[in-house]
């Protein structure tokens, strides 16, 4: 299934609007965090004020030669609340002896003066000099605490005047602008999104229009061009991409081409060869008196053309091996499972007088080149022909496990070596005598080694793999597992060329099988 990822413009416009929104959002947090701390600053000042008034005043109520006008701190702090009125969100009282006595007339954002645990809080501090603090209250937020111990001659009361700074109603406003702040940036950020959005796709355009042609170029068909305009780097990309289509388009038309020579030039030569050879037969049976130079003239002659058919089938399957490198070597089309099996079988007869059985087959119908899937299978029935008698079973079959399809080969001869169960894919590999690559004699049999590396290539081809164990009865069973692509299906793209599936080891062993399942394979 295809793993779903962000557009090269989504992530341009992700990252643009992460970026606004940081050039918003911080500046905004910034300044009121400045304006907090000043705030703060202004709110001491204001208690440093609001203090030495006290001390003014405390200072000129006092009468040279007779002493205190005020006979206590109390009437003092009372006569000192009636003048000095306190600011906007602020607000002034008294304690004595632990009990709050009198107010400032203004109305306070909180009577924090009726509170007992405030109350008892700024009574219990020490009275040796002015105290400032922090208190919280659930209507009002942070609050800004003086503490003043009043003392006069003769008065043995705990006087204190309590200053009160409602720091969270002060910086109400400040929140208030910078909730605007932040409501007009968000209205920014969509039109900065929109707009970038719009921007990127005109900008990305012809990048699109590179993967969509891409998309669209066939196994054979190259000559899907770009239409760029503009002059920016991405236009120039687009040019630089029918550049590389001209090349390839070059290069796969000169590969065919070259193939197409290679083969009628090496099969014209084995032609006329055999032709002239044909021409040598004297025709009719031996007769009696024959010289010793017609019987080898003539033996030689049949050795000579059994070279010529062998050549041919070599230069075929070299031919085969380079066209699995083209782009158009799969022609996928819909394949029923249990027709390219009955078709495998009953063109394999003709291989060699074996006891041939289909086993179990699948009725499902996928999507894969079945005239590729024949040739591999006749190439997997001719190497178990040539690996057994006559009489031994060669068994074919096929299967769907999961997301793959098993096309498998049994035969009953002498099996593979561990040695050799990963080399006999190669090019021009052959077994050790006995084994896959070898006669049942022990001699090195009719092949050359290309006919297991054909069947790589196509089941590679698919985006599969191929390999060979022991079937538990005796004899080799070969696999070739593909991805199992139905007609129609969504989600799943069938291989389009030959670079499908390829990569990593090419020899490993199938992950969809079920032990029990190759059990069944290896017994029949």
């Amino acid at each position: 299934m295809r793993r779903h990822t962000a557009s090269a413009r989504s992530k341009i416009v992700g990252w643009m609007l992460l970026l606004v929104g940081a050039a918003l959002a911080l500046p905004t947090i910034g300044i009121t965090v400045v304006w907090q701390t000043q705030l703060d600053d202004q709110i001491d000042a204001q208690l440093l004020r609001e203090g030495e008034k006290l001390r003014q005043f405390a200072a000129s109520s006092e009468q040279p030669g007779t002493g205190p006008r005020y006979p206590d701190g109390a009437s003092l702090l009372t006569a000192f609340m009636t003048i000095n009125l306190p600011n906007r969100e602020e607000t002034f009282f008294s304690i004595v002896d632990g009990q709050a006595d009198r107010r400032s007339s203004a109305s306070a954002p909180a009577r924090l003066d009726r509170d007992p645990e405030v109350v008892a809080l700024l009574s219990g501090l020490p009275a040796d000099r002015a105290r400032v603090g922090w208190l919280t209250d659930a209507s009002v937020g942070r609050v800004r605490y003086g503490v003043i111990p009043v003392r006069v001659a003769g008065d043995p009361h705990d006087v204190r005047l309590v200053i009160l700074e409602f720091r969270d109603r002060q910086l109400s406003e400040e929140r208030r602008v910078a909730k605007m702040l932040l409501g007009t940036g968000f209205g920014a950020l969509v039109l900065a999104g929109g707009a970038s959005w719009l921007v990127a796709g005109r900008i990305l355009a012809p990048v699109r229009l590179v993967r969509h042609t891409a998309a669209r170029i066939s196994e054979s068909d190259l000559t899907q061009r770009l239409d760029v305009r503009g002059d920016d780097d991405v236009a120039a990309l687009a040019h630089t991409f029918n550049r590389m289509l001209d090349r390839l388009e070059h290069a796969f038309t000169a590969q065919r081409r070259f193939l197409d020579e290679v083969g009628h030039e090496l099969r014209t030569p084995i032609t006329v060869v055999r032709g002239h050879l044909e021409l040598l037969d004297p025709g009719g049976p031996p007769r009696v008196g024959w010289d010793v130079a017609v019987r080898e003239r003539a033996a030689t002659r049949a050795l000579v053309l059994d070279e010529l058919d062998r050549m041919s089938r070599i230069v075929d399957d070299l031919l085969l091996l380079a066209k699995a490198e083209r782009p158009d070597f799969l022609n996928i089309g819909e394949t029923n499972l249990t027709d390219l099996i009955v078709d495998v079988v009953a063109k394999a007869r003709a291989l060699g007088d074996r006891y041939w059985r289909v086993a179990a087959v699948s009725e499902a119908t996928v999507l894969v080149d079945g005239q590729r899937l024949t040739q591999g299978l006749i190439q997997l029935a001719a190497n178990a022909v040539r690996h057994t008698l006559d009489g031994d079973l060669i068994e074919m079959g096929s299967a769907i496990r999961g997301d793959k399809v098993l096309l498998w080969v049994r035969d009953t001869g002498p099996g593979v070596g561990p040695m050799d169960r990963e080399r006999i894919f190669g090019r021009f590999a052959q077994a050790g005598p006995g084994g896959a690559g070898g006669a049942p004699d022990g001699s090195a049999g009719a092949g050359i080694g290309l006919g297991l590396a054909i069947v790589r290539e196509i089941t590679e081809a698919h985006g599969g793999v191929a390999w060979v164990e022991d079937a538990t009865t005796g004899g080799a069973l070969f696999v070739l597992e593909l991805p199992a692509y139905h007609p129609g299906e969504e989600g799943h793209h069938a291989p389009d060329s030959h670079s499908g599936g390829r990569g990593g080891n090419r020899l490993l062993r199938g992950k969809g099988l079920t032990r029990t399942w190759l059990h069944y394979l290896r017994s029949g």
